[in-house]
This record gives C-alpha cells, sequence and structure tokens, in this order.
C-alpha cells in the first residue's frame, strides 16, 4: 500500500512546476540508481537490488552479487532441474555535473556456471556498460515543512561491450550471457518522501531493447521497487537499514522478429539490507527472496539473491 501511495504522488509531483530549491540535508544518502536489466530478459544485472549507496552522496566503489536460479535442462516436462549461478563484480561510480543532474556509471564483470546434462559449462567476461543521467525535477524545503518530497527523472543507455553468445538460447534460460549484443535505453524516475529518519523510496524504470546483430531481441523490460528505510547516527558511525519489495517484468522476446514462446515473465521479491558508513568508506549488504514468480512459463525458478558493495565517498 505505501508504495502504491509512493508512486501516485510521483505522478502528481510529475505534473508539478519545477522547484528551484536546493537538496535537503543528507537526503542525497537515500537515492538509488537504476540498473538496465536482470536474468530472464538478459544477461544479469541485479536489477531490483538498488543500484546506489544509501549513505554515499557522490561516490566510487565495487559491487559482488550473486544470484541463484533452478532451470529445466530440456523443453519437456520430465526434463531434469539444473542449478545457474550467476555471479557479477561490478566497478560503480556516481559523480554530480551540475547541482541538479547526476551521470552514474556501471561496469560488469560476469563469471556464470551451470551443470546441464551434457557436462560443466562456464561462461566469463566483460558486460555491458551502462551510464544514466538523472535530473532533479522537484524537491520541497526543508524548513517548510514536516514531510519532504524529492523527485528524479532521466534516461540512460546501455552499450553492447559484453559478448553475445546465440548458442547458448538453445537452453531453456536465454539469459545465461554475459552480454545481450544490443544497444538498450532506459527511463527512469524515482520519487522519496521522508519524515525525520525515517522515508520512502519508490522508483521505476522501463528498458526499451533493440535487435543485436545475431536477429535475437530480448524482451523490454520494467522494474520497481519500494524501500523503506531509517537513518541511525551513533557517533562517527551511520546506519541505515532497509526494508521493501522490488519487481520486474519481462516482454516476450523475438528473434528474426518473431516472438518465442515461454521467454516473458515476472518476478516480485522481498528484500531486507543494511549499509553502514564510517567516515569516507561504506558496506552494504542486500539480500532478496522471491515472493511470486512465473519465468518463462514456469521452467526457470529464481532462488535468492544477495549482493555486497564497498564504497569510497568522493
Amino acid at each position: 500500500m505505501g508504495l502504491l501511495i509512493a508512486l501516485t504522488a510521483l505522478q502528481v509531483l510529475a505534473a508539478a512546476d519545477k522547484d528551484t530549491l536546493t537538496l535537503p540535508p543528507n537526503f542525497s544518502k537515500y537515492l538509488y540508481e537504476f540498473d538496465d536489466c536482470d536474468a530472464c530478459g538478459c544477461s544479469a544485472s541485479g536489477g531490483g537490488m538498488g543500484f546506489s549507496s544509501m549513505i554515499d552522496k557522490n561516490f566510487v566503489g565495487v559491487r559482488y552479487f550473486y544470484q541463484s536460479y533452478t532451470s529445466r535442462d530440456g523443453i519437456f516436462r520430465n526434463s531434469p532441474w539444473i542449478d545457474e549461478n550467476f555471479n557479477t563484480m561490478q566497478v560503480w561510480a556516481r559523480v554530480p555535473v551540475t547541482k541538479k543532474i547526476q551521470v552514474s556509471a556501471q561496469v560488469p564483470y560476469h563469471f556464470h556456471n551451470r551443470d546441464l546434462s551434457t557436462g560443466h559449462q562456464e561462461i566469463n567476461g566483460l558486460g555491458d556498460i551502462t551510464v544514466l543521467g538523472l535530473y532533479t525535477a522537484f524537491q520541497t524545503q526543508t524548513d517548510s515543512t514536516s514531510f519532504t518530497h524529492t523527485l528524479q527523472v532521466g534516461g540512460g543507455v546501455k552499450a553492447p561491450t559484453g559478448k553475445y553468445d546465440g548458442a547458448n538460447n538453445g537452453s531453456v534460460n536465454p539469459s545465461f550471457q554475459v552480454g545481450t549484443g544490443s544497444w538498450d535505453y532506459i527511463l527512469a524516475a524515482e520519487y522519496v518522501i521522508q519524515h525525520g529518519n525515517l522515508g520512502l523510496n519508490a522508483m521505476a524504470n522501463y528498458v526499451f531493447k533493440t535487435e543485436n546483430s545475431q536477429h535475437y531481441q530480448f524482451g523490454n523490460q520494467f522494474n520497481y521497487a519500494g524501500t523503506l528505510f531509517y537513518h541511525i547516527q551513533a557517533n562517527k558511525l551511520t546506519l541505515v537499514p532497509q526494508l521493501g519489495i522490488a519487481g520486474e517484468v519481462y516482454a516476450t522476446n523475438r528473434q528474426f522478429n518473431e516472438e518465442l514462446p515461454d521467454t516473458k515473465g515476472d518476478i516480485l521479491f522481498g528484500k531486507i539490507g543494511v549499509e553502514a558508513g564510517l567516515g569516507n568508506f561504506s558496506i552494504g549488504l542486500n539480500g532478496m527472496l522471491p515472493i511470486s514468480q512465473n519465468l518463462t512459463g514456469g521452467r526457470v525458478e529464481a532462488n535468492y539473491r544477495w549482493s555486497v558493495n564497498l564504497n569510497y565517498s568522493l
């Protein structure tokens, strides 16, 4: 219910006149970024896990995240289930361009593995690099109300720097890739409402995916999330616990402009996490468990995801 209220408020704020006031103190500690895709529509990149530090305004850092899936090795009902392990090490950063514009960049390296009936399979390599810009379209004064509101909108691009191998699409899980081979484009929005140390972050983004050179096109993707957070200051140590939900909806994949059956899907996660900051350094830990899911006609099941990050504040 809180997420629905926040998203409704986002729509109202988007139609309001732009405000030129400065950000409230500490607001930037709670910002999220947006990623481009996840493990059903393309190469795994951790969409929905949160894509920026909730403590550092501007930073450079590294993040590792792991995704566990169970998939059918074949197209028949009696095909065996196999485990698929998606691992990603990511260099990420966020820097200010102007007072109201921020740019983030994410450079992933993937190393995935699974055990098929025909043997063990591993793939690794540089993934698709994402660059995203966000513009602060609306914000309230800190001293004008007991609640503060901020709306950011923006967009970005994902470059096909990761290798795409069409042979992997013969499996049930076509996202066993390190790249999509396509240029993809992102529209993003985020709304934050805060009262004292307690706040709610609601975000949504849509990814437009294009056809790659091998005439394969992953389906467009819609991501959304709502996260409650609480800011705790204990001497020089900052703690920000978080609790929320995250969802992903994937459209049907296409090949040679023909729709491929059982390639769309949707999933809803519950997520929990915490960040701790001391001096210029911060560390974060997040975990996600599926609440409901229907991926590739039920032949791919997400088990869990978790991530850990280490950042240095600029």
